[in-house]
């Protein structure tokens, strides 16, 4: 069987004024579109709620410009990690910092502090420690969220254990209440 001749439709021919319509419309689309130009767009930050009258972009406290209660000989101390936020509720940053002295060799302990700083007050200073570096743990996993300090502490079940190797696991959380930091510890958090 043979295809049967298809007559050939007059549409499907372009010819020069076919080029010349669709030229001039796309002309006068873009024509349109650079005298309809949007408004410059802008953002602004969505206001949060302030507590009593702090101000609205206070620098957290900076722990480079604090001295750490830690001995630490002919080294210096480091700031390993640090975060900061509103800790106590009073509109005002704090600043979580977990410390430790920067020993060439080994693994030395870390202490975690924080810090606060009065509005208008260029000195931040030390206000709690959370852990002291002679309990000989290291903080990993170390974040402020939420108004809460979190942490997971790597320690030793006994003096015999080496300091290279952490046997005990700890997850912590530090909440400011009543004046003072609460921890406590989300239940089965511990394991040796």
């Amino acid at each position: 069987m043979q295809p049967s001749a298809v007559p050939e439709l007059a549409h499907t021919h372009t010819r020069p004024i076919h080029w010349v319509a669709t030229a001039t419309a796309v002309a006068g689309v873009v024509a349109l579109s650079a005298v309809l130009q949007p408004g410059a767009a802008t953002a602004a930050p969505t206001p949060g709620p302030q507590t009593k009258n702090a101000p609205a972009h206070a620098a957290p406290p900076d722990p480079a410009a604090v001295q750490f209660p830690l001995e630490c000989g002919p080294v210096k101390a480091v700031v390993k990690k640090k975060a900061s936020g509103d800790l106590d509720g009073d509109g005002l940053p704090e600043t979580a910092a977990v410390v430790h002295c920067d020993a060439p060799m080994g693994t030395p302990p870390d202490g975690v502090y924080v810090l606060t700083q009065a509005a208008g007050s260029a000195e931040p200073r030390l206000v709690a420690t959370l852990v002291d570096p002679e309990d000989r743990t290291n903080v990993d996993d170390f974040a402020l969220r939420d108004g809460e300090v979190t942490a997971t502490l790597l320690g030793y079940s006994s003096a015999d254990v080496p300091s290279c190797c952490p046997d005990v696991r700890e997850s912590v959380k530090w909440r400011w209440e009543n004046g003072a930091f609460a921890r406590s510890t989300p239940s089965g958090a511990k394991s040796v």
